[in-house]
């Protein structure tokens, strides 16, 4: 079945299995390995990606559930204002450690900014709630967040 997706900002139509993840149709399909793969339940926030503005879990999304919807993912990020002010803060702040994750924080950072230009770190802790760093640099990531929303 054909679907047709923008990503990044360009319309996409791929022939795919409607249920298959969003994940892997970015990462397969279209190219696009920043979105990473981390335990495939939705739970670790690794792949997630931003759909009209929101973080979502990708591995959890089939791609028939988003045909004429916006998904941006890492590798366009920062090319938005907001999106571009939290890489240069993860940089600035040497946040990632192993960086696996990072690419999720990022997006999910740039969700929450996005939707909260001013958020206390109360509403920080909750919207990062669904990402885990294995390394536990929480409180850069945290930091990073506030440094962004600052700028």
């Amino acid at each position: 079945m054909s679907v047709t997706i923008t990503v990044n900002g360009m319309p996409r139509t791929i022939d795919v299995d409607p249920d298959k993840p969003l994940l892997w149709a970015l990462r397969e399909d279209m190219k696009l390995p920043g979105t990473k793969f981390g335990c495939g339940a939705g739970l670790c926030g690794a792949c997630t990606v931003m759909m009209d503005g929101e973080a979502i879990r990708s591995c959890q999304t089939p791609v028939g559930s988003i045909e004429g919807k916006a998904v941006t993912t890492i590798e366009h990020v920062a090319t938005t204002a907001i999106g571009r002010r939290v890489s240069e803060a993860w940089v600035a702040l040497d946040v990632p450690q192993c960086g696996y994750c990072q690419a999720g924080q990022i997006m999910s950072a740039t969700a929450l900014l996005t939707q909260i230009p001013a958020p206390t770190p109360e509403q920080i802790d909750s919207a990062m709630s669904g990402n885990i760093c294995r390394c536990a640099t929480y409180l850069r990531i945290r930091a990073a967040i506030a440094k962004a929303a600052a700028a």
